[in-house]
């Protein structure tokens, strides 16, 4: 793959984009709504934001500037968000507040971002410890969470030096792995019901039946790049601790890879049908194992899976018709519970759609894509 067509897929995809109506955000095209403040294009504005810093092209930065600016006010308020409903998908978008306050010193980021953390401060808690998902997912923990929330939680303290709070970061990934590893394969199930009430769990272990790729790969991110952001200097233990976490994850997922180097829907069941090989979880995976080659947490040889699976994705999912690049092979969207009775079976995950260019693919993508970038200028 020419890595030039990434950049000029990027760039159609903003040129087709308004600040209101995101090209990427498939969902609420679907709904005939703008976008507002969510998970969705806060993972397309900080892969907007990582491939500035990549390639140093000016129109990313402008973009996710002028994408975040439409939304936070000078006051610090944020248009679509309110604290009060204690969700963790809200606070992912908030990453990008730390970076832009450094950029550009605008202070109503920084009141921005402390605004974001309040909700930390009152999130609802399990037994346990943990974070609620969303307030109206009482007493449950979703991988997914983690990757919305600890690294940002864990860039505030390390921002901050309120080395105080690292213990109950590395304490809710502590908690995750007792509760949510499976022993024999390694891997980690979507969530847990604490309460073990809902229809979708186990009412013997509280957990959901299946291993999601995107939640895994939500979660893989979610070790990463919280000890991307921690000083490995406070809490010793921890830190190393979890870098064995995340490399034991990486060692359990590249059992599963299939001749591609791409991982499925499902993870362990690729040979049931109707499983597909699913772009947004491989592209965090190959994310994933290109940066943690980078940082040192893996050996150099894992850089080549990481490589290969973005081969895979390109090979298989990005395809050019009339001069424009898509990306397809990405799940919508799943979850479990909620109006939709979203119960958690293999059925269920295969019943959701499958779409191009949603941000949850393209993001990913990208952030892959910048980590290639970075070991081809390294090579240089």
């Amino acid at each position: 793959m020419n890595l030039d067509k990434i950049g000029a897929y990027l760039d159609s995809l903003i040129d087709n984009s308004t600040l209101d109506v995101p090209a990427w955000n498939i969902e609420a095209a679907r709904a005939g709504k703008k976008s507002g403040w969510n998970y969705v294009d806060g993972c397309m504005i900080l892969a907007m934001i990582e491939t500035w810093k990549t390639t140093g092209i000016q129109k990313y930065i402008d973009f996710a500037e002028s994408y975040i600016s439409h939304r936070v006010r000078e006051d610090g308020s944020i248009a679509g968000y309110r604290v009060e409903e204690y969700n963790l998908d809200n606070v992912n978008a908030g990453k990008t507040l730390f970076l832009l306050h450094d950029i550009t010193g605008k202070d109503k980021y920084r009141k921005a971002y402390e605004l974001v953390y309040s909700q930390l401060l009152g999130q609802p808690r399990t037994e346990g410890g943990n974070f609620w998902h969303k307030l109206i997912y009482p007493w449950q923990i979703w991988l997914d969470g983690l990757y919305m929330s600890q690294p940002f939680y864990m860039e505030y303290a390390t921002k901050k030096k309120a080395y105080d709070l690292y213990k109950d970061i590395y304490g809710q990934f502590r908690n995750v792995v007792t509760v949510m590893r499976d022993e024999t394969t390694g891997l980690y199930y979507h969530a847990c019901d604490t309460s073990k009430t809902m229809f979708w769990c186990d009412p013997e272990t509280g957990l959901s039946r299946h291993f999601w790729l995107r939640a895994l790969g939500w979660y893989s991110m979610a070790l990463l790049d919280t000890l991307a952001q921690a000083d490995p200097e406070v809490c010793p233990e921890d830190y190393a601790w979890m870098k064995q976490v995340f490399r034991d994850l990486m060692d359990a997922m590249l059992r599963f890879r299939d001749e591609k180097g791409m991982w499925y829907q499902v993870v362990d069941l690729k040979d049931r049908k109707p499983n597909y090989p699913e772009t947004s979880g491989s592209a965090i995976m190959s994310y994933c194992l290109q940066k943690g080659v980078r940082l040192g947490f893996l050996p150099e040889e894992y850089r080549t899976y990481g490589k290969e699976a973005f081969e895979g994705i390109c090979e298989r999912y990005l395809t050019e018709k009339d001069g424009s690049l898509n990306l397809g092979g990405i799940c919508l969207v799943a979850g479990l519970g909620g109006p939709q009775k979203r119960d958690g079976s293999f059925d269920y995950y295969m019943s959701e759609p499958v779409v191009e260019n949603d941000a949850k693919g393209v993001g990913p993508f990208l952030l892959a894509y910048t980590e290639l970038r970075k070991a081809e200028k390294k090579s240089q």
